[in-house]
């Protein structure tokens, strides 16, 4: 049996990507900025931004290192930081997100080395996009068991974090996908490959609310198109209705969150 020494005595990569980001960013860094778990590694990749978006990036003396340079968006992007990555364990918090707290990266670490598994996810919440007080909805994902998959489930993708060794194994975001390369990582690690996982069951990060998947029914149509690529680059065969199930089963989510207040201070810049 391998032994594998404590997380909480491991590094852990946060990768945040942005382009004209100058409006959020200081938010998302200031949140890693003040977190209270020891060995943080963030690596800021960005898409050669028009606005001040790297020189506010560099007021921040505790970010490892800066990127920027053109992409072909935002998986590229990612995979570029996963590149960059030394850290045991790696988690995404792009420039329209932010933690809820100073212990959250902790407590995930914590979590990780308490069930002994290689990927973690937790719960998220959409917020108003200039008031961040203000939920809109609320993801619950819940435990995860093996066939969630073909019901339509899938984790918030911010609430990741995966052991770097997972993405050496297993490969990174396809940038083949332009709206749904997250979705089908998380398939490739979960459904199809198994890895161990746990669920954290709190709300972790708080995103604002905007995505480009959800930006129009246009781009939701395409998603959903690339949500059946997934399977099939995958070699896996969804039930007729799993990727109609996907966007349904996130209705739900309006009802237990929708406009209301967060308890949570907001972030400050």
């Amino acid at each position: 049996m391998e032994i594998r020494p404590p997380f909480t005595n491991l590094k852990l990569s946060i990768i945040t990507t942005t382009y004209n980001s100058a409006a959020t960013l200081r938010d998302t860094l200031a949140c890693i900025q003040s977190q209270d778990y020891p060995h943080i590694e963030h690596i800021v990749v960005d898409g050669s931004s028009k606005d001040n978006t790297v020189e506010i990036a560099r007021t921040f003396s505790h970010i490892s290192h800066i990127v920027s340079e053109p992409d072909h968006g935002i998986y590229d992007a990612m995979n570029k930081g996963i590149r960059l990555a030394s850290g045991e364990v790696i988690g995404i918090l792009n420039s329209d997100d932010f933690y809820v707290h100073p212990e959250i990266l902790s407590r995930v670490m914590a979590h990780m080395e308490s069930s002994g598994t290689d990927l973690l996810y937790a719960d998220l919440e959409y917020v108003h996009a200039t008031e961040p007080t203000r939920v809109i909805r609320t993801w619950k994902a819940g435990e995860y068991q093996h066939g969630r998959f073909l019901r339509g489930w899938m984790p918030p993708h911010p609430t990741l974090f995966v052991r770097r060794e997972l993405y050496e194994k297993y490969g990174v975001f396809n940038t083949d996908l332009r709206f749904s390369a997250d979705y089908e990582l998380m398939l490739r690690f979960l459904h199809r490959h198994r890895v161990s996982v746990c669920y954290l069951p709190e709300v972790i990060v708080r995103m604002r609310a905007g995505g480009v998947s959800n930006a129009s029914l246009r781009n939701r149509w395409r998603a959903n198109r690339e949500d059946r690529m997934a399977w099939q680059l995958n070699g896996l065969q969804p039930h007729f209705y799993t990727t109609f199930m996907k966007p349904l089963s996130k209705l739900g989510q309006y009802f237990k969150g929708k406009s209301s207040p967060s308890s949570a201070p907001a972030p400050t810049s």
